[in-house]
């Protein structure tokens, strides 16, 4: 299920903007979740997500990435316009900074669905972990 998405957002316009990006690109968006409680019930079923720090119920988005790296494998990218907030989480492949552009989203789609080494660092995309 490599091609499988969660979206990790609780401004729905956001989450809305993502699943268009993704979709159009042939990935399948499994789940869109405002909080942690639909994040991790949908997170079973994905192969990767991109995860907002602050949601419905909080800044619950780092600890949140964190349970569905370790527990489901799930690849993790945060969509965030506020990464000092992410700390460390061991699993996280990057993040994306809000406002974000469909090239980068796409980019970090590509590195977290199949592994992609070749997306470099840019003003929109930052590797966290250089294994990724």
């Amino acid at each position: 299920m490599p091609k499988t998405a969660l979206i990790v957002e609780d401004e729905i316009f956001v989450a809305l903007d993502l699943e268009r990006i993704l979709v159009d690109a042939g990935y399948e968006v499994r789940a869109i979740a405002a909080d942690s409680a639909q994040a991790l019930a949908a997170a079973p079923t994905c192969s990767f997500a991109f995860v907002d720090v602050n949601l419905r119920d909080g800044p619950t988005g780092p600890v949140i990435a964190e349970r569905i790296a370790r527990d489901y494998g799930v690849k993790v990218v945060f969509v965030t316009a506020n990464p000092g907030q992410i700390g460390s989480v061991p699993d996280a492949l990057g993040y994306v900074r809000k406002p974000f552009s469909d090239q980068a989203i796409l980019a970090a789609a590509a590195m977290a669905a199949a592994g992609a080494q070749g997306v470099s660092n840019d003003r929109d995309f930052v590797r966290l972990n250089a294994a990724g």
